[in-house]
């Protein structure tokens, strides 16, 4: 692949848009571009033209009826102004091998439309979703982050343990019933895990696990490995002086834009 555009949507509440696209320019992206969803709906802009996809992280409309639940529902039901709708561009996107990143209020989005965790390849039907932190309040602290080296996602592939600031009140991830738990197990869906730097074991430790969520599940990929969700935030480390103790130079992980990295060299070596 020559190029790598990048699509970062905002939005209804979107927040963390332009450190997102500045991050996946440290990454070595030739393009990413900031996009209102609305101009998507005009067709102004189309999914087709890019080759990573971000919803970031905010509050979707408010998050009323649930974060990112309003939203889920646009990307389900509307129309762009040829009347193509955008689930079929969303898919078409998706089986054109190409790559999508939800971070936070992205990935409420992505749970809530149904693509992740995507089992058995059913796209579009809601298997998960996140919901209120065990702690009954919004949590803002610096975590640390497992990747699952024997996950299929891209994103992940050869990473160490990470570390990233999580700022979220709906970040518990619970499944429809424990049959699907189990699965996201199995199949190796679980591509980051909240964890205890000083075991470098996954955690259901508050604050370490800040929200309570199932098996410390931090991000999700699909059977594919191309889809990443995840709740902590990777556009917020994106240089060492991001870090709280930097100063002192403590400093124990890389910047987390290691993540954006390892998609545009997926991309490239397409």
């Amino acid at each position: 692949m020559g190029t790598v555009n990048t699509l970062v949507i905002t939005g209804y509440g979107t927040n963390s848009h332009l450190e997102t696209a500045h991050a996946a320019r440290l990454a070595g992206a030739d393009r990413a571009d900031v996009v209102h969803f609305s101009d998507i709906v005009a067709a102004k802009v189309r999914l087709s033209d890019y080759h990573f996809l971000v919803f970031p992280g905010g509050f979707l409309d408010g998050d009323d009826l649930g974060a990112a639940q309003a939203a889920s529902m646009r990307w389900r039901y509307l129309k762009d102004s040829t009347g193509t709708p955008l689930l079929q561009s969303l898919t078409e996107f998706i089986n054109d091998g190409k790559l999508i990143l939800g971070i936070c209020n992205g990935f409420q989005l992505l749970v809530k439309l149904g693509v992740l965790p995507a089992l058995d390849n059913n796209r579009f039907e809601r298997q998960v979703s996140l919901s209120h932190n065990d702690s009954a309040r919004y949590e803002d602290r610096w975590v640390h982050l497992l990747p699952n080296p024997k996950s299929p996602c891209v994103f992940t592939r050869d990473l160490p343990m990470m570390a990233m600031p999580v700022r979220h009140g709906e970040g518990k991830l619970i499944a429809r019933d424990d049959a699907t738990l189990q699965r996201l197990a199995d199949e190796n869906l679980i591509a980051l895990q909240y964890a205890d730097p000083e075991t470098g074991k996954a955690t259901m430790e508050y604050p370490l696990n800040p929200n309570g969520s199932s098996l410390a599940i931090a991000g999700l990929t699909d059977p594919s490995g191309r889809v990443l969700g995840l709740m902590p935030h990777p556009e917020a480390f994106h240089h060492v002086t991001n870090y709280p103790t930097w100063t002192r130079g403590s400093i124990d992980v890389p910047p987390a834009t290691q993540l954006f990295s390892n998609a545009v060299r997926y991309l490239r070596a397409l």
